[in-house]
């Protein structure tokens, strides 16, 4: 109340107009307010009166507004906005109609909240429309016309020099491109977007294509990982270019965060030069193993990739000493330029494989046999499932298959047929069946290591792997486990979002399953998922890998600048394309050099962070090793963090009835559940194999 009678007091002075209006609007509250009201909510007395009314009246007659008791914020605010729209409503009736309105508002007693608005409106009273709600097709066709008229005029402006006479002719082509884009709208049925608002929705359009590049450059904070953050990439940019990595001033993370990760150090620091920079891998079968790098080139197609950026990333292997995983396309030309070469093999069989006539793919013995016994090729990798998008398969239409994708495929002659990868393989539906082929490719590759890839999903399943390998004695030479969060050019959003188990827990569960069924020894693992710099390299193979593989970074060292636009075959980088213009402004031997380097610098990072933990091999870092902050204040390394659900399980321990007793008890039914996967899948196969036999009348091998 006070502020509302000092607003008027400061009105008298400057604008006496304003201020008896403001009274008058006030005596007008005073004189039909209270009957409007009824005798029943307001007695008739003084004192029964709201405080608000009480104020006003003793206004009017002089008394001063201390004397009037407590009003509330409401009241005054409303005093407040009577006074201020009296100097802008001129009309007698708007100005009448407004303090009725505002009457009703207040007609609860001050002391009461006021009641819950159920509505309120979406622009603010006197404040402007916005555009699209006066836009229409109606006003589209106005605008035009006028536009067309501006133009019919101009040509006469033009002809009397008072205008450039270019200025018609580049009205009049906008003018047509403007009812030509219009009438296109308005007659198309797809969008209802279009058809409302012709033209003007095309700059809606605009605006969401450049926003993945709006949000990297301006919005996007240094840390932010969608899917990797600035401070990463910068980080890989600069080690592929060779220039100085450190930074001025202390980390830029906050070390208290929620989530914040760090490895504890030793007081005794071993010297990087004693730190190991190989893992031989290759079990007792296996007659040529082969000694890889910690840090590797994660698989990738020809085909998904450019043949310039298959070929910089294969001679960067070949400089750097590290292997280049073909990814499940094949072999390709541009993968055998001296590099070290893991061949990946899916479910299509290319470059093994042959045609079916339904289409289908299936295994090739000799053509493996004769690929597989190249030089540059030294381990063979059976694909199961990959990270971002397990056991989904994928189909290339013959449309995209170029000469040199089917040659890498070996497809055969044009014309060619749609290319299928199923979600598994034709060559075996077992884990016995699956051992006896990897024992297969061992023979057929002259004694090359042969493994499997996964991305882990049912526990009970890798049980049944390990029981497998138990029971037929065949081993596969190594594992790798490729992370939930791991990278592909294109996959269903629902496959990359919400299937599969991510690499810390698929890598504990493989692990810990190994270990338990002692056959940790025999195999290696590798792990590939976000491994980016030393550190995540490190604490990858604290949780159990022997060694790692990168794809995204690779990219990165390659030029990649995050376009998110691998599946369109527009990559501005040349990495992720097809179109020989795009492709040819990539520099294989400048990228190569980029690829070398950052490897380089990588692994050197992580021996040093190994050294500095107080261990002379990589075997000896632990999840012990490794802490992260979580709930505030609390600080578990990230063996608590597994204990519960991944505990590490004991050498032998699953092999020993009472030592497996002390597991938990959801080890324990993965383990018994794994046995019956086995032992069912394996009865099911050699009653397929018999009724074979006996249709046929004579024996036929066949793969469980």
């Amino acid at each position: 109340m006070r502020h509302a009678l000092a607003c008027i007091g400061r009105l008298k002075l400057k604008h006496p107009a304003v201020a008896a209006r403001g009274l008058s609007a006030a005596s007008h509250i005073l004189k039909h307010v209270a009957p409007a009201m009824g005798a029943g909510r307001v007695p008739s007395g003084p004192i029964a009166q709201p405080a608000w009314l009480r104020t006003l009246a003793l206004h009017k007659a002089g008394t001063p507004a201390k004397y009037a008791g407590s009003s509330s914020f409401v009241v005054s605010r409303s005093l407040h906005t009577i006074v201020h729209q009296q100097a802008q409503l001129r009309s007698v009736g708007m100005r009448r109609a407004a303090v009725r309105v505002l009457c009703r508002q207040q007609s609860t007693p001050a002391q009461n909240p006021p009641p819950k608005e159920e509505w309120r409106a979406t622009t603010l009273p006197g404040s402007p429309v916005p555009l699209v709600d006066h836009w229409s097709p109606q006003r589209f066709k106005l605008v035009g016309a006028v536009l067309a008229a501006s133009s019919v005029l101009s040509f006469p402006l033009a002809h009397v020099h008072e205008v450039n006479h270019l200025v018609p002719l580049a009205l009049s082509a906008a003018v047509a491109g403007y009812w030509y884009l219009g009438m296109k709208d308005l007659s198309q049925t797809q969008s209802t977007l279009r058809r409302n608002f012709p033209v003007l929705v095309h700059f809606r359009y605009m605006f969401e294509s450049i926003r993945p590049e709006i949000q990297q450059y301006f919005i996007e904070t240094d840390h932010a990982a969608e899917p990797f953050s600035r401070s990463m990439r910068s980080l890989i940019y600069q080690r592929s270019k060779g220039q100085p990595d450190t930074r001025a001033l202390g980390t830029r993370l906050d070390v208290y965060r929620e989530g914040y990760e760090w490895i504890n150090h030793s007081m005794f620091p071993v010297p990087v030069s004693a730190v190991n920079k190989r893992v031989q891998i290759g079990g007792q079968a296996c007659t040529k193993p082969y000694s890889a790098s910690l840090l590797n080139i994660s698989a990738m197609s020809y085909g998904a990739l450019s043949g310039n950026a298959i070929s910089a990333l294969n001679l960067g292997a070949k400089r750097g000493g590290f292997y280049h995983n073909t990814g499940e396309g094949g072999l390709s030309r541009y993968h055998l330029l001296g590099g070290d070469v893991v061949w990946n093999i899916g479910t299509g069989y290319f470059a093994c494989g042959k045609n079916r006539p339904d289409g289908s793919r299936a295994f090739d013995p000799e053509q493996f046999a004769q690929n597989s016994q190249r030089e540059e090729v030294k381990m063979i990798e059976i694909k199961l499932s990959q990270g971002a998008k397990p056991s989904h398969g994928g189909i290339l239409p013959a449309a995209k298959i170029t000469p040199l994708i089917a040659e890498a495929r070996q497809l055969g002659d044009p014309p060619y047929k749609d290319c299928d990868s199923p979600p598994r393989h034709s060559a075996f539906s077992t884990p016995k069946g699956l051992l006896q082929f990897v024992q297969q490719l061992r023979e057929l590759s002259g004694g090359k290591p042969v493994g499997i890839k996964l991305c882990v999903g049912q526990p009970a399943e890798f049980a049944a792997l390990c029981h497998a390998m138990l029971s037929t004695g065949i081993r596969v030479d190594f594992v790798t486990v490729d992370g939930a969060e791991g990278g592909t050019g294109a996959a269903p959003s629902e496959f990359q979002d919400s299937i599969g188990m991510p690499l810390g827990e698929g890598l504990r569960l493989v692990d810990s399953m190994l270990m338990g069924a002692d056959l940790r020894e025999e195999i290696r693992i590798i792990a590939s998922g976000k491994v980016y710099n030393g550190f995540t390299l490190v604490k990858t193979i604290a949780l159990g890998a022997d060694l790692c593989n990168s794809a995204r970074s690779m990219m990165f060292a390659l030029g990649c600048i995050q376009a998110l636009k691998c599946n369109s075959n527009n990559c501005p980088t040349g990495i992720t394309t097809q179109k020989p213009e795009l492709e040819s402004a990539l520099d294989v031997g400048n990228k190569q050099i980029r690829v070398a380097n950052f490897h380089a610098a990588t692994v050197h990072a992580a021996r040093e962070i190994v050294g500095a933990a107080g261990c002379s091999d990589t075997s000896q870092i632990s999840p012990e090793h490794i802490f992260m902050r979580h709930n505030g204040i609390h600080v578990k390394s990230y063996a608590d963090f597994h204990s519960e659900y991944f505990p590490r399980i004991p050498r032998g321990a699953l092999l020993r009835e009472d030592y497996r007793q002390s597991l938990p008890a959801h080890i324990r039914e993965w383990w018994a559940a794994g046995k019956e996967i086995f032992q069912n899948s394996d009865t099911e196969a050699k009653a397929v194999a018999r009724m074979r036999r006996s249709s046929s009348g004579t024996f036929r091998p066949t793969t469980a």
